[in-house]
């Protein structure tokens, strides 16, 4: 599949999960709770007084596979972007976190997904809160503006991963980082099982390999790279999924334990060397 016709079938998909929500229904990418990733994938990700503070739209528009905005280590002052913003949910709780002195993006391709976070803010009363338009390919920001990006399981989605992790590295500060929850695959899995498994992890997936993500993530520029996992999905939670699909569910189970999960990406980009001149000196690089 191309890249733009990947874009096209990730707007077609988030577009009808924005829709879903906006007739007071819980996003599901447009394909109903049995053939999508709204359950388990997306469950009990966030706590009660997360959910309690937010629209019920933003709730229910979240189709992430974790919880960045908890692992990230949000500071008061900090600007943050979240790739990939969909209804808004981590924006706002990242708003919060940060606080009026901070900032938090959000971007999205998505038109209907970006009416709807729009909403969702002024429903909820945040003021420090922009959404952009763009995709995550080519952020619309310049280089060097944020201390924190986050994304929810939204880098996966991407046909040109490398594209994405050196734009990330391009509009992160100096010593900032990057905080992402995405799905991980952990050893070998046959095409048509790992196809399938992707689906019903996402609307539409594309899961690296850990050390393949490792290996992108450090060739974009980053640092102190390290992966958690956060949850492990099992054959027992796809199974109607999979038997919808004409799988046996007991014989690929062994081919499939342990190895789809999501997980939570650390990386910083490099801090600037400190400067050794005295405080008059003007000659050198750093001292500008």
């Amino acid at each position: 599949m191309s890249e733009q016709t990947l874009q096209d079938a990730v707007k077609e998909k988030y577009g009808a999960a924005a829709n879903q929500v906006a007739q007071g229904k819980t996003a599901c990418c447009g394909g109903g709770a049995s053939l999508s990733g709204c359950d388990p994938i997306t469950r009990n990700l966030y706590g009660e007084a997360e959910r309690g503070s937010l629209p019920a739209e933003a709730v229910a528009a979240s189709l992430g596979c974790g919880n960045p905005t908890a692992l990230a280590e949000l500071q008061p002052g900090e600007i943050v972007l979240d790739l990939g913003s969909g209804g808004g949910i981590d924006v706002l709780l990242s708003a919060r976190r940060v606080g009026p002195a901070g900032k938090a993006y959000g971007l999205d391709m998505t038109d209907e997904m970006l009416a709807l976070a729009r909403e969702n803010q002024r429903k909820a009363g945040v003021q420090n809160v922009e959404f952009l338009k763009g995709t995550i390919e080519e952020i619309p920001l310049p280089d060097n503006t944020v201390n924190v990006i986050i994304s929810n399981c939204v880098i996966n989605l991407s046909g040109d991963k490398d594209r994405v992790l050196r734009e990330a590295f391009r509009v992160l500060k100096p010593g900032g980082r990057l905080a992402v929850s995405d799905v991980v695959l952990r050893g070998e899995v046959p095409a048509d099982i790992r196809k399938s498994m992707e689906l019903w992890v996402g609307c539409i997936a594309g899961a690296l390999q850990e050390s393949e993500y490792v290996e992108k993530l450090a060739a974009a520029g980053f640092a102190s790279i390290d992966v958690e996992p956060t949850r492990i999905y099992q054959v027992e939670e796809a199974r109607r999924f999979l038997e919808a699909a004409g799988f046996d569910a007991e014989r690929i189970a062994p081919l499939v334990k342990d190895k789809f999960m999501s997980a939570f990406l650390r990386a910083s980009k490099p801090a600037l060397a400190a400067c050794d001149c005295p405080p008059d000196c003007i000659d050198l690089p750093c001292c500008h």
